[in-house]
């Protein structure tokens, strides 16, 4: 769940992603912010509104390659990639049509690999 730094940090290998910055910079300008490193901190320009089909067809489409090009990064430094864990909420575009967008996404790219995700 962690890559080691050649200086011996630990850094979660996970991916914070909103439409909208407000809610990633708590995360990034936080308590824990320089726990996890920027380029994993990825936002949008704009929210999607509470609107699924902003999230899954307009401003999620705006980001979805830069978020799957992270995962690959970090699922290239896996030695032995189980699957995905996706941590999400039911409601706003972000929470539910960015996510189906996600999920639809990484079926495609990792066939063969678990997706769990919470809610």
């Amino acid at each position: 769940f962690f890559n080691e730094t050649k200086a011996g940090k630990c850094i979660p290998r996970n991916i914070f992603v909103d439409l909208e910055p407000t809610v990633v910079d708590e995360v990034r300008n936080g308590k824990y912010g320089k726990l996890f490193h920027p380029d994993q901190l990825i936002t949008g320009m704009e929210d999607a509104a509470n609107n699924y089909a902003r999230g899954h067809y307009t401003c999620g489409k705006e980001i979805i390659d830069n978020v799957l090009n992270k995962i690959g990064k970090l699922s290239d430094q896996c030695s032995t990639l189980q699957g995905f864990l996706v941590f999400h909420s039911f409601g706003g575009g972000t929470g539910s049509g960015f996510t189906s967008l996600l999920m639809e996404r990484l079926s495609v790219e990792y066939p063969k690999k678990s997706k769990l995700e919470f809610a």
